[in-house]
């Protein structure tokens, strides 16, 4: 006689997945559980709770890299398990790495010689790569000051309002002070001569943003320079520039060659670039190059042995995958000056066509500029009723995520939606996003105005007729009736029309 036993009782999986009781029990959430449990069940829970993410592709907020071929990817999976730190099991990765560092100095024309190595470093994104560049910056300048017998307790740092928030960040945890040229409507970068004003003995760089984050446009590297450089012949002193690449590092010299913002200026002492941004590299790798040996301090190099051989080390981390950078030399080697030309070129022409798009509706103003990072950065002509707040929220439901911000200091009552092409952003899907934009405008035309313009209205004619303020009480009371009246009224006219 064969004795059987039921599946509850074995939970082997002879049964669906979705039917075990792994999948039926929900596990706790923020601690361990104390049972193992199927690898497929362990999948598919995870799976589950995926799917309610966002679609990166549609992700139109972020500047990372969303699509690679899928020999790259596979070359990622094969890495996925080498740990770059260790560079004498992995001379080979290490020797990929120098290589990227070497392409891309050259790319922003260092100046090095027939056979001389370029110095820089990869790191784990752009906000590593600034900290790096900002503490050479700070060093340098503390051992000058320290030479010359002056205080050097009190360093810092000038930028424009329009910096990227890791900025921000190494002032405050290296305790540098930030000084910020404030914007103005209409000029949302920094202005090269008001950043040199602010420039004094402290100054340890001031920091230069090819490709703003807030609407593309690069900043005038070439007249902070020139301005920078004459008030340097005037103080005796010897202000440096760091150029903060992250987005535009990558699209400039092959899309405007011409323009001088790199390496060919000479106060420029340091670049930083986003390989995961138009490097076309999945996110998690980004790159410092330095003009040459004399910009990065060597008391900031590290030297370790206990990996099998000397290797210097010049990181905020430590342990990090080498994917990310076998990827970026796959992408250097794969496309070349010519495949890299024409992403960008398809990036921006892609612009284009949103950007003009947009303009056909008529309801827009377009704030960002034909030349930069292809993006098209734009607000409402007339947002009383409706705001560009709205239109994001309302463009999620059609699986489009577009941000609405607004702008920094002096010109923070500027509100922009923001479009980032990337090259996985077809000419399709711009002209379909501009229809799903025009749908949304559409809507929000039908919908009563929103409710503080209209409550800041009637704030207005209260002051104004001197009638007596309501109550938090009685104005959440009337929003409350005024909302089921408009619900129930919509929910009469649906009926009617299905009748």
């Amino acid at each position: 006689m064969v004795l059987s036993k039921t599946a509850s009782e074995t939970d082997v999986s002879i049964h669906s997945t979705f039917a075990s009781r792994f999948v039926r029990n929900s596990l706790p959430r923020f601690k361990m559980p104390e049972n193992s449990i199927p690898k497929e069940a362990a999948f598919q829970i995870i799976n589950d709770e995926l799917m309610l993410d966002g679609n990166p592709r549609l992700n139109l907020a972020s500047f990372v890299t969303t699509w690679m071929e899928p020999e790259c990817n596979k070359l990622i999976m094969d890495a996925i398990n080498k740990n770059y730190v260790d560079m004498d099991e992995y001379p080979v990765t290490t020797e990929l790495q120098n290589r990227c560092v070497n392409m891309i100095a050259h790319l922003f024309n260092a100046p090095l010689g027939e056979s001389e190595a370029a110095v820089g470093v990869g790191t784990v994104g752009s906000s590593e790569a600034i900290m790096l560049a900002g503490l050479a910056f700070k060093r340098k300048w503390q051992n000058k000051r320290k030479a010359e017998g002056k205080p050097y307790d009190k360093p810092n740092i000038v930028t424009g309002a329009n910096v990227q928030v890791c900025w921000e960040k190494f002032a405050r945890y290296f305790e540098v002070e930030l000084k910020e040229v404030k914007l103005r409507e209409g000029y949302y970068v920094m202005d090269p001569a008001k950043a040199v004003e602010l420039v004094d003995e402290n100054t340890i760089c001031v920091a230069a943003i090819l490709g703003s984050t807030l609407n593309g446009e690069f900043e005038d590297v070439k007249l902070l320079n020139d301005l920078l450089v004459e008030k340097n012949k005037e103080t005796g002193w010897d202000t440096p520039i760091h150029v903060d690449a992250a987005s535009g590092g990558f699209i400039a010299p092959f899309l405007y060659p011409e323009l001088e913002w790199d390496f060919r200026l000479p106060l420029v002492k340091s670049i930083n670039v986003s390989g995961h941004k138009y490097g076309l590299v999945y996110a998690g790798i980004g790159w410092v190059i330095w003009r040459s040996k004399d910009d990065l301090p060597e008391e900031l190099i590290f030297h370790i042995n206990y990996l099998g051989a000397d290797q210097p080390t010049f990181t905020l981390n430590f342990s990090k995958g080498s994917s990310q950078v076998i990827a970026q030399y796959y992408q250097l080697i794969r496309l070349g000056h010519e495949g890299y030309k024409n992403v960008m070129e398809n990036c921006h022409e892609n612009a284009m066509v949103l950007k003009e798009g947009l303009e056909k509706t008529g309801r827009f103003n377009i704030v960002s500029k034909d030349d930069g990072v292809p993006l098209v950065a734009f607000s409402l002509k007339d947002n009383k009723r409706h705001d560009e707040f709205e239109i994001s929220e309302m463009l999620r439901r059609y699986g489009w995520i577009v941000p609405a911000y607004t702008m920094p200091a002096d010109a923070q009552h500027i509100t922009v939606l923001r479009v980032v092409i990337r090259e996985d952003f077809s000419r399709t899907l711009a002209e379909r996003l501009v229809l799903d934009i025009q749908k949304v405008v559409h809507e929000l035309d039908a919908l009563p105005a929103k409710l503080n313009a209209r409550l800041a209205t009637e704030k207005q004619e209260q002051v104004k007729n001197g009638t007596v303020k309501k109550t938090a009480i009685e104005t959440q009371r009337e929003i409350t009736a005024y909302w089921k009246k408009y619900v129930t009224e919509r929910k009469s006219n649906n009926k009617t029309q299905i009748c």
